[in-house]
């Protein structure tokens, strides 16, 4: 944050079960306290298997969410509703996350969930959804790329039940995926392709959309190959 004077920062995300609330409060305030109106802290209430392993039970995340809430407005000093957002998927965390936060900020989504989120949200709180790109024209390679992170992903509960609520069967859960699932959640081609896939997010009521640039497994470093051109092609 120290290289800019305007960039807004954004946790996404911190899991609510990894962090007491009173200590992530006070570490939000220390930034706040450096860096006025350019942090918001993005939350989530993250997923049974990853909890469970770390030695925690698993239960109510909804309830989980509302209690935490809760300890970040007593927190001295508290975590302000406008400076926090909520991963949220589902309409009941995403109806949350228009009471209890500045809004959502979802992730493994597509431009149709965008468009039910907003309906939920209503028109005011922040919409930022994420969208993952490869910028790769050939299909197959583009595809395996995109199922290479799509894979862990897609053997978790939150996300696999919100993708059948968005119309996917069992068939395109499967295997890594189908084809269909895959163009659906990674948006693939030249720059200049996928900067529609970015417009039909703000079509549908998005904010802002945070575009998840996907390299190959064995890539090092950041894609500031990829990162320059996406900018040109977006920014038109």
């Amino acid at each position: 944050m120290q290289a800019s004077h305007r960039l807004v920062v954004a946790t996404g995300i911190v899991r609510i079960w990894a962090v007491p609330a009173a200590d992530l409060a006070s570490r939000v305030a220390r930034v706040t306290s450096r860096h006025p109106d350019r942090f918001v802290l993005g939350l989530v209430v993250s997923h049974a298997p990853g909890v469970e392993q770390s030695g925690q039970r698993y239960v109510h995340p909804y309830e989980k969410m509302v209690a935490y809430l809760d300890e970040l407005d007593r927190a001295s000093p508290p975590v302000p509703k406008e400076r926090r957002a909520l991963a949220a998927l589902g309409p009941r965390m995403l109806r949350l996350a228009a009471e209890r936060a500045a809004g959502a900020h979802p992730y493994l989504v597509t431009p149709e969930h965008t468009r039910r989120a907003r309906g939920i949200l209503g028109p005011e709180p922040l919409l930022a959804p994420e969208q993952m790109v490869v910028v790769e024209t050939d299909p197959g390679r583009a595809r395996e790329i995109g199922r290479a992170t799509l894979a862990r992903y897609l053997q978790l509960p939150n996300y696999t039940n919100n993708l059948r609520r968005l119309g996917f069967t069992e068939e395109d859960l499967a295997g890594g995926g189908s084809d269909a699932l895959v163009d659906a959640l990674v948006a693939w081609g030249t720059p200049e392709e996928i900067e529609p896939r970015i417009r039909e997010h703000h079509e549908a009521g998005a904010n802002h959309v945070a575009v998840q640039v996907l390299t190959a497994p064995d890539a090092t470093g950041l894609p500031h190959e990829q990162w320059r051109p996406l900018a040109r092609a977006l920014t038109r």
